[in-house]
């Protein structure tokens, strides 16, 4: 029984070890067009994880090695940190028909490997970290093909160290995923110089399609902030930038960049694919001016979602997605707007269609001859600029379809000009026959306003004058009955004196006779005083020379408040008010118009007796109605004051007050005039007249007059 599982156990010891006894003879036949042949892809390699320098050397245990080669590299064999480190063997033997024809090794992964040739380091491409320096990716554009100088027809042991990592940016792969089958490829040196020369016409045609997208993304932007009412100028321009970053992603790996560079470029380049399309799309419905349908909406969320999901798979599937349905709307919209496109819109329509044409050129070759690369890039190039081109056109032919509008319309408000100002004369004409008329109106107008105007100005004046004539009676009554009382006493005095002269006692007589002159005196005193009350009615009854005169202020408002309080008791006998004075004796006279100045006093005093008569109508209770005036003396000016303990000026009235026809009393009691006018004659006098009022309380009306004219 023992022998027989060793036996068994010696049987499946031999399957499991592995003998690299395969020798892979490469003939001139193996090689592609392009006169390289990659080891990758082949079979005959045997594969395994870890590191050691041993495992360069011909004869080595073969325990633990797999049959496996480079182009099924797969994730899953790196370890927990993503790492993948391992050695490959592969016998080779070149046939004796390449003679002596130069031979060269190209790597084009992002592995860092070590190259050993019959247990021999020739090439280190990157730095896999064996020599004790830091770990360096190998760029695959770093540089180009070695020189590889090995005996022909003669068996060598080909062995690679290597070391790479899942990138840590979707789709989360090895870096060198789909590249280990171009593992150390054996080339011709001609392959060299083609790599070259494909290698600078690559980057020549991505360079040139970058620049002119730059310079078209511009042009429209300028374009788009110079006419800012074109919309589809700004929507142009930023379809242009998409076009323009999606090409500058797109660009390959160069000198100097690393896989993280190369693969944010990638993941852009994925999603600015769908953007760009998607704007696309929108921009050619604006153009042709057709409405965005559900189903133009669903077919946009595809191509964004392709889009995303592209960011994680990555592959040509998605962008064929992408193509197809793009290709679908397209046609769609083509036949659906192709009888009503006209001008600048066919030449998007002919952008499209030449792009849609080098576009299934493009595949049609990629398909039958994959190895011209040269007729690819100039398709490409004609896909690529097919519609940013014709945009530019449509730009072009649309302005001169706007500056032919433009001529149209001018063209047109010209012709429209002038029919309107033929009829603008016309109605120029109706217009001064009406103005014509209506000033003559107005003229007429104006006139009876002047005559009402002075109706109603002496009217107020009239007004003021009746008020004014009570209290002038109940003062002319006093010194009228001292003239009427003395003048009975002094008959009675001539009679006594007669009748003493008569008795001789003539001393008597005498000192009779002096008595008569006093009274005489008195009668004169009190008949002028008379006389000045009558005179100052009929200079407050007409309106004055206007010419200013020395004035005693004092005495003037002195006078006035009494007249305005007699009046006002003449006029109701119910009438009961205290009034105050506070008048300053140093004020000098000074030179007003007295009649003028007298009929603004006597108007404010009376509407101040009017104010407390009607507050003492509303109030219950104790209140003593008062007016009081006041004179001052200022710097160059002197100040009147006018103050009741009325109910004030509500605040929402208090700007109109001034204001001609504008009253506070009921209909009948007042024509509106008084403060207006009394407001014109202290202006009149270089002076000023201000209210102070607090609604409820009191008021306080100021007059400043000038001291010094």
């Amino acid at each position: 029984m023992r022998q027989i599982i060793t036996i068994c156990f010696l049987l499946l010891l031999s399957f499991s070890a592995i003998t690299q006894d395969t020798t892979i003879t490469l003939t001139p036949s193996m090689l592609k067009k392009q006169g390289y042949v990659s080891l990758g892809n082949i079979d005959g390699w045997i594969f395994r994880q870890g590191n050691d320098t041993g495992w360069a050397k011909s004869n080595i245990d073969y325990t633990g090695w797999q049959k496996l080669k480079p182009a099924k590299f797969t994730e899953k064999l790196a370890d927990k940190n993503g790492r993948l480190e391992g050695w490959l063997r592969l016998k080779i033997k070149l046939d004796t028909s390449f003679g002596d024809t130069p031979l060269d090794i190209f790597e084009y992964t992002w592995a860092a490997t070590d190259l050993y040739v019959d247990g021999n380091l020739v090439y280190s491409f990157g730095n896999s970290g064996a020599n004790g320096k830091p770990f360096k990716e190998y760029n695959p554009t770093d540089n180009p093909p070695f020189a590889f100088n090995i005996e022909k027809g003669k068996e060598h042991l080909l062995a690679i160290h290597f070391v790479d990592f899942i990138s840590t940016l979707p789709p989360y792969h090895l870096k060198s995923k789909g590249l280990f089958n171009y593992i150390m490829s054996i080339t011709l040196t001609g392959f060299k110089k083609g790599y070259l020369k494909e290698y600078g016409n690559d980057v020549f045609f991505r360079n040139l399609l970058l620049t002119i997208n730059i310079i078209l993304c511009l042009l429209f932007w300028l374009l788009a902030f110079q006419n800012r009412d074109e919309r589809n100028l700004l929507f142009i321009a930023l379809t242009s930038t998409f076009f323009t970053l999606t090409f500058y992603c797109d660009q390959n790996a160069a000198p100097g960049f690393s896989y993280t560079f190369f693969a944010f470029s990638r993941l852009a380049w994925a999603l600015l694919v769908s953007v760009s399309l998607i704007f696309s799309l929108l921009l050619m419905l604006r153009i042709f001016k057709r409405k965005i349908s559900p189903a133009f909406k669903i077919c946009l969320g595809l191509i964004g979602i392709s889009g995303i999901a592209q960011l994680f798979l990555f592959t040509p599937l998605i962008l064929i997605f992408e193509s197809l349905i793009t290709l679908f709307l397209l046609a769609y919209h083509i036949i659906g707007s192709w009888n009503k496109l006209k001008g600048a819109q066919w030449a998007v329509l002919a952008g499209i269609l030449l792009g849609m044409s080098f576009g299934l050129s493009l595949a049609t070759t990629a398909l039958v001859a994959p190895e011209s690369n040269s007729l690819m890039l100039w398709l490409f190039t004609g896909l690529s600029l097919s519609f940013p081109l014709s945009l530019l056109v449509y730009v072009a032919l649309r302005f001169k379809e706007i500056i032919t509008e433009v001529r149209d319309n001018a063209r047109q408000v010209v012709q429209l000009s002038e029919e309107k100002k033929e009829q603008a004369l016309n109605q120029q004409k109706i217009l001064q026959e009406e103005v014509n008329r209506q000033t003559a109106e107005l003229r007429n107008t104006l006139d009876n306003l002047k005559s009402t105007q002075a109706q109603l100005i002496q009217s107020e004046k009239m007004a003021s004058l009746g008020e004014l004539t009570a209290g002038i009676a109940h003062e002319i009554q006093n010194p009228l009955n001292f003239v009427h009382n003395f003048s009975e006493v002094n008959t009675e005095l001539v009679d006594e004196a007669g009748q003493a002269m008569d008795k001789g006692n003539i001393n008597e007589a005498k000192t009779i006779l002096d008595d008569i002159k006093e009274n005489e005196k008195k009668i004169s005193h009190h008949g002028k005083r008379a006389d000045a009350i009558v005179k100052g009615m009929l200079q407050h009854s007409h309106s004055g020379s206007g010419v200013k005169e020395p004035t005693d202020i004092n005495a003037l408002v002195d006078e006035y408040l009494r007249l305005a309080y007699h009046g006002l008791r003449a006029k109701d006998k119910t009438f009961n008010a205290k009034f105050e004075t506070d008048l300053d004796k140093t004020i000098e006279k000074i030179n007003v118009v007295p009649q003028d100045t007298g009929r603004v006093l006597l108007n404010l005093i009376n509407n101040a007796f009017y104010a407390v008569t009607e507050k003492g109508k509303q109030v219950n209770g104790v209140y003593e109605p008062t007016v009081s005036v006041s004179t001052k003396k200022l710097d160059r000016k002197i100040a009147i004051k006018v103050k009741d303990n009325g109910n004030g000026i509500p605040q929402k009235v208090l700007d109109k007050i001034f204001q001609p026809f504008f009253t506070t009393k009921p209909t009948g009691e007042g024509t509106g005039l008084g403060l207006s006018l009394s407001y014109d004659i202290i202006k009149a006098h270089g002076g000023e007249i201000k209210v102070q009022t607090k609604e409820g309380e009191a008021s306080e009306f100021i007059i400043q007059l000038p001291s010094i004219n």
